[in-house]
Parts: structure tokens; C-alpha cells; sequence
């Protein structure tokens, strides 16, 4: 199998064998008991009336022998066609239920893992693309009701070669006996390709979900590699990822073809057999030739459930590896995990940490033997330089990822035993790159409030600047800021996202500043709209810009995760130490004085 090594396996995939499998699938069908039900009472009479098939024409066969009458040779046709007749109706009948039940699970499935993957915390996405996310909530989940068709069309199959093979035991149990001999042979020719056939299948689903996510990633990044002119590089990326996949999806073919011409090629040599064996015992007259016929025809019905289901192969090994992807997507292992679910009462704010320790991997170490206390309503600024642990702690306090040792307290109450969902509600935070969603300005300023009224958004967006902003929107708070607010400036997605916050009222707010040079008047609205979030929330802020550090109540100062300084600006300055560094290297230029210099 060294031709799929390449193929990426996430770390949360796992086994599932076939037994556990199939015991998920039949909890998610659970609630379609009725329709289930109504679809087996249809198989069986499907089943029966197929099986009556090969009956009927044997006793014509046995009739013509003895001078039938046209009325008698009516009847077995009018038989006949009432039998075709009724099987399609009912046929229809079955598919268009198991459709609907089919659609029911599927929809319940997807939905439970969409879920499962909007819980995962945010280190789960930092080692997982999301593109293969998306893989296995859209394609892997349709793959899976596919394959509850396939086994309903089967199924009815083989409940119908059981009755006729209790109608043949019962008129020949010797030539019974000779067809039953070939089963366990055909058995074992088809459950020989069943373990090559779930690696090929499940090899060819990831490299599809690889086609997925470079697709996505493309996407995502199109602006970018239009600006540094790489759109024959991407095709490249998208190219190799694609060519990959058609690799592999051929081989799995191959693989699989090979399934169906075996099992026929020996089918064919048992109707040999038969026909030998049936022969013989007509011409000597032990068996009729009738009862002779009904063998040689019943044949294809003990066959064809077995070829059907080598043939739907593919599907069947397509389904249960989508299933198992699925599945193990649920089942993933939250790296946060909260000891208990504790009501959240209105947050004062107050956030201690305690000798924490915390680093996203092993070999790299963030925090350690971390302690700060934010005191209610305080507005602290964390500098420093990249690398030295500013986003983190605001990670930490987001309850985004798990830390290893220590305590993180809010409101004196361990962040481990809240109830995460009532937690965050009280968070507003705002990240480096503001995320939009498409939609208009309004909808994405209701998005964490959204019971607040036009009214009330007319209102807060009138308190930064008098409302001044909104003149350079074209529709004003109906304007559509596009996918990702591609469609608006760095500055008025700011603007939109602080406007988010100032909606929702959050008890402690998170600002990792974005770094993007904007114009002063639109820096002097953005200021504006954080005073109206500093005074009422205790604020977290990783500066970029000196407003900002100069509004905080206190300035601590990181260097390779630890605390080296603290205090406000004008006492930072007069110590002349790693702060003052970081001012004359960042924050000098930004201020009045340093632009009266250079004039």
C-alpha cells in the first residue's frame, strides 16, 4: 500500500469494525421506526412475490407436458402480469419511503456533526484543515444514506432467496443440497475482496477530502495569489491534489472490478453443474422438468443477491467508510474539556491566573508558572514582542484552549467548571483580522445580540463620531459587506466588529488590535467606539497602537511568556527599560510629538 502513503489521516481518525458500524446506523434510524417497519412489510411481500416468479414458470413448464388449456395457460399469465404489476407499485412504494427515512438520518447525522465540529475548541482547527472538516459533513454524510439504499435493495434480495429456497428444498431436497454446496465457495470469494476493498475505498475519500481542502484554501486565498501573480501556482497545488486522487480512485476501481467478473465466471461454472446434474436425474426420470427448469432459473435468484451486492461493492465500502469518518468526527476527543457545567451569574470581571502552565504542543512551551491578577473594570494592555504570549493568555481567557497546570479563576470561579456556552455569551471579543459574515452591516452587528432592534443599532452607531461613519457606506446599516466583509475597508470592518461588541454588552472584552495602518479619522471613530467598551467591562488589549496603550489603566510588558514589566505609560517610559524599548521601536512614531519632529 505504498502508493497511499501520501494520503493525509487525521490523528482523530479510528477503527470502527463492521459490528459497531452498523449498530450506530441502526441507533440513527431509531426515530423512522414506523417508516422502517412499512419497508420491511413491503420487502417480504416483494420477496415473496419474486420467488413466486421462478415457480410459476416451472409449473408451465410441467403444464405444456400434459396438453394445457388455452383458459389454464391464461390464468398463469394474467398471474403473471397482476405479479409484475404489483411489484412495481409496491417498489415505488418502498424506494419513496426509504427515501424520505434515508433523508431524515442523513439530515440528523450531518447536523450532529456539524455540531461536533462547532464545538471542537480552536486547537482542534489549528491541526486539522477545514477543508477535510467540510468533507466529512457534506460528502462523507450523503455517501452514507447512499449506502442504506443499497442494503434495502439488497435485503429484499435475500428475503427473497430464502422463501425460494424453501420452496426448492421442499420439491428437490437432493438438487438442493448440490446448489447449497456452491454457497460457502461464492462466499468466500466475495468476503476475500471485503478488507482490500475498505482501504482502497477509504484511501480514495481522502484524497478527495485533500481535493476539498486545496480547493477551499484556494478560494479563501484567491486576493492574495492575484496580487503576487501565482494563479498558475495554485493551479499547480490544485493540479497535484487532483491528479493524486484520480491515481488512487483508479486503482480503487481496478480493484474493484475485479469483484464481479470473478463471482459470474464461477457462477457460471456451477449452472454447468447443475445442468449436468439436473440432466441426468430428469432423463431418468427422478426429478420432473419442470422441477429441473425451476433449479436452472432459481440459480440467478441464490446468485444475484451475493453478485448484487459484489457489484454495489463499491457503494457498500464507500458508505461504511463514510459512516466510520463521520463517526469518528463525532467522536473526536475535546482537547477542553470542562470538569463541570455550572451556571454563569452577570460576570464582574475579575480574572486571576495562578502558576499556570500552558503550551500548545510539547516541544513548545508558552506559559510557565504564569500569575496576574485583573481586577473588575480594570482596562489592561498587554505589549511585547511576537512570540512573547500576548495572544494566549486572551486565548486562555476565552477558554479557546487548555492550559496543563495551574488555575485561571473568573470571579474567583475555576474557568473549568463553567458552563462554556453561558460563559462566552459574556465575552465580546475582537480579533487582529475583524471576521465579517456575508450579510449587511446591521445583521453583523446583531450577530452576537440578535434581539436588538434597528432602532437600537441606529443608535449605537450614532455614538462613535455622531454617526459619521455610516456616510461612507453606500446603504448605510443595509449595505452588504460581502464574503468575509471583502467589500468594506480595514477600518470599517473594525468599526462593524467593535459596533458587534458594543451590542452585546459583555462583561470582559478581548481586543488583539489589528496592525493595519488606517487613516486618523477613522483611528479617532475607532477610539471613540472602544471608550464606550472600556467603561462598562474589563478589558483585555493587545496594542498595537499608542491610544490605546495610553488608555489602559495598566500596561504589562511580556517577554517570552512571562511578566517583566508593569505599570501605566509615563512610569514605564521613566524606567527606560524593555517598554521604553518597545515605544521608541513601535509606538514613538504614532504619537503628536514624533510628528512635530520629523516636520
Amino acid at each position: 500500500m505504498g502508493f497511499f502513503a501520501g494520503l493525509n489521516e487525521e490523528k482523530y481518525d479510528r477503527q470502527y469494525s463492521d459490528g459497531e458500524l452498523v449498530r450506530r446506523m441502526i441507533g440513527y434510524f431509531t426515530p423512522q421506526k414506523k417508516r422502517m417497519s412499512a419497508i420491511i412489510v413491503l420487502v417480504m411481500v416483494m420477496a415473496a412475490l419474486g420467488a413466486a416468479l421462478p415457480v410459476i414458470v416451472s409449473d408451465i413448464m410441467d403444464l405444456l407436458k400434459n396438453q394445457p388449456t388455452p383458459q389454464s395457460i391464461g390464468l398463469v399469465g394474467l398471474g403473471m402480469t397482476i405479479i409484475a404489476f404489483a411489484n412495481w407499485g409496491l417498489n415505488w412504494l418502498r424506494r419513496s419511503l426509504t427515501v424520505r427515512a434515508v433523508g431524515d438520518v442523513v439530515l440528523g447525522l450531518r447536523t450532529k456533526a456539524f455540531a461536533a465540529a462547532a464545538e471542537h475548541d480552536l486547537s482542534f482547527y489549528d491541526q486539522f484543515s477545514s477543508g477535510r472538516i467540510v468533507s466529512r459533513i457534506t460528502s462523507d454524510t450523503n455517501d452514507f444514506g447512499q449506502l442504506v439504499v443499497i442494503v434495502t435493495d439488497v435485503a429484499s434480495q435475500i428475503v427473497q432467496t430464502v422463501i425460494l429456497g424453501v420452496v426448492l428444498a421442499r420439491t428437490e431436497w437432493r438438487l438442493f443440497l448440490i446448489m447449497l454446496g456452491f454457497m460457502p465457495v461464492v462466499f468466500a470469494i466475495a468476503m476475500g475482496f471485503r478488507t482490500l476493498a475498505r482501504i482502497v475505498t477509504k484511501r480514495g475519500m481522502q484524497a478527495m477530502a485533500d481535493v476539498n481542502a486545496s480547493i477551499k484554501e484556494t478560494v479563501s486565498g484567491i486576493a492574495v495569489a492575484k496580487n503576487f501573480r501565482q494563479e498558475n501556482s495554485i493551479f499547480e497545488t490544485f493540479n497535484f491534489a487532483n491528479q493524486q486522487s484520480y491515481k488512487v480512485n483508479v486503482r480503487r476501481g481496478f480493484v474493484l472490478s475485479l469483484v464481479f467478473p470473478v463471482l459470474n465466471a464461477t457462477t457460471g461454472i456451477f449452472v454447468g453443474i447443475l445442468v449436468y446434474a439436473g440432466g441426468w436425474s430428469a432423463a431418468l426420470n427422478i426429478i420432473s422438468v419442470g422441477a429441473w427448469y425451476l433449479f436452472i432459473n432459481s440459480l440467478d435468484y441464490f446468485m444475484f443477491p451475493i453478485l448484487n451486492l459484489t457489484s454495489f461493492w463499491a457503494q457498500i465500502q464507500s458508505g461504511l467508510s463514510s459512516a466510520e469518518r463521520a463517526f469518528a468526527l463525532i467522536d473526536a476527543d475535546p482537547n477542553v474539556v470542562q470538569k463541570e457545567k455550572l451556571a454563569v451569574p452577570p460576570l464582574k470581571g475579575a480574572i486571576r491566573f495562578e502558576r499556570l502552565a500552558f503550551r500548545y504542543t510539547d516541544k513548545e512551551t508558552i506559559l510557565s508558572d504564569f500569575s496576574l491578577e485583573i481586577a473588575p473594570g480594570e482596562t489592561l494592555a498587554l505589549v511585547g514582542h511576537t512570540g512573547a504570549g500576548k495572544s494566549s493568555i486572551a486565548k486562555l481567557i476565552a477558554r479557546f484552549y487548555e492550559f496543563q497546570s495551574g488555575n485561571l479563576l473568573i470571579d474567583g470561579l475555576d474557568i473549568r467548571t463553567l458552563d462554556l456556552q453561558q460563559y462566552r455569551r459574556q465575552l465580546g471579543i475582537v480579533s487582529q483580522v475583524p471576521f465579517l459574515f456575508s450579510g449587511t452591516v446591521a445583521e453583523n452587528i446583531r450577530y452576537a445580540a440578535p434581539t436588538v432592534r434597528d432602532a437600537e443599532v441606529m443608535a449605537l452607531a450614532r455614538r462613535i463620531g455622531d454617526g459619521e461613519w455610516l456616510e461612507t457606506l453606500p446603504n448605510g446599516l443595509a449595505t452588504e459587506v460581502g464574503e468575509r466583509g471583502a467589500r468594506l475597508s480595514m477600518g470599517q470592518r473594525q468599526l462593524v466588529a467593535l459596533m458587534r461588541v458594543l451590542a452585546q454588552k459583555p462583561a470582559i472584552f478581548i481586543l488583539d488590535e489589528a496592525t493595519a495602518s488606517i487613516d486618523p479619522f477613522t483611528e479617532w471613530q475607532i477610539q471613540r467606539a472602544l471608550e464606550l467598551i472600556l467603561k462598562n467591562s474589563t478589558s483585555i488589549l493587545i496594542a498595537h497602537r499608542l491610544s490605546t496603550v495610553k488608555a489602559a489603566d495598566r500596561i504589562v510588558v511580556m517577554k517570552q511568556g512571562a511578566i517583566i514589566e508593569q505599570g501605566n505609560h509615563e512610569a514605564l517610559l521613566a524606567q527606560g527599560g524593555h517598554y521604553a524599548e518597545l515605544y521608541n521601536t513601535y509606538f514613538r512614531h504614532q504619537s503628536l510629538a514624533y510628528t512635530e519632529e520629523r516636520r
